[in-house]
């Protein structure tokens, strides 16, 4: 697997959700490496109208090489199929299975559907994703990684993120119980575990993400960590030192990349 200090080169990347927030800077950054990337969501284009050129492009532009599949990861037979699809590249090295969706909701309201649904993207996408990159890797004889994306709320509740929450706990068990079952066979599988992150996953979300950080004058030393929120680009860099050699003895972990908001 790649050096995080050197490149990934002729090393083929899964990145779920890749076409927009968090999904998008991760792709950006295993192009930049030197990885080929493949896209998976269920839109190409961007969500944000300041972003119009599709990820598997920008990384095409920058000189990299970058594939775009459409898959709804709801769906383990669409996650199997753009994980075969890898195969045309050498088959997947690392899978990112980052795909999410979040409907703010309180718990006294959250509705069946809003349930199901999140759980549907969320749980069952990480799981079957993982699933069959690992089964993928293991068919090979390759060893390999999977990053998966968790969140702080799986440990610290915040209002209307109950259903969301749960995916989110899911997610770290996903990691845990799948990193035990397949180190066996040399696939290492970890999580990071993003704070407020100003991202297009709902609308608004930017700005909430920015009330519920900080609390007070930033040059105030006893104002405690963090002073803004997180943007998607200070997030690359732990999946890629995750899927890189540099973590080869790191599996079943959670990555807390928050800028210090559970220390409040």
């Amino acid at each position: 697997m790649g050096d995080i200090y050197g490149a990934f080169d002729d090393e083929t990347v899964i990145v779920t959700g890749g076409s927009a927030g968090i999904g998008r800077a991760v792709a950006r950054g295993f192009g930049e490496a030197g990885a080929t990337v493949v896209v998976a969501d269920v839109r190409e284009a961007p969500k944000v109208e300041e972003e119009t050129t599709p990820t598997h492009e920008v990384i095409r532009e920058a000189g990299g090489e970058a594939e775009y599949v459409e898959t709804d990861v709801s769906d383990p037979d669409q996650i199997r199929s753009v994980v075969k699809a890898a195969r045309a590249f050498g088959g997947v090295d690392v899978m990112v299975n980052n795909a999410g969706v979040h409907v703010n909701e309180p718990f006294r309201e959250v509705t069946l559907e809003q349930f199901e649904r999140v759980n549907a993207v969320n749980t069952r996408g990480v799981f079957f994703g993982t699933q069959a990159a690992a089964n993928d890797m293991i068919e090979r004889d390759e060893p390999g990684a999977i990053v998966n994306t968790a969140s702080t709320t799986s440990r610290k509740p915040e209002w209307g993120h109950s259903h969301y929450a749960a995916t989110k706990g899911a997610i770290r068990m996903i990691t845990r119980s799948a990193a035990f079952e397949l180190a066996q066979y040399g696939v290492r599988v970890n999580a990071v575990a993003p704070g407020p992150i100003a991202t297009e996953i709902t609308e608004g979300w930017s700005e909430r993400a920015e009330q519920s950080v900080g609390g007070g004058d930033a040059d105030d030393e006893r104002v405690g960590p963090p002073t803004r929120a997180g943007r998607p680009e200070d997030l690359a860099g732990a999946y890629l030192y995750l899927a890189s050699d540099q973590a080869d003895y790191v599996t079943g972990t959670n990555l807390w990349v928050d800028g210090g908001s559970q220390l409040s």
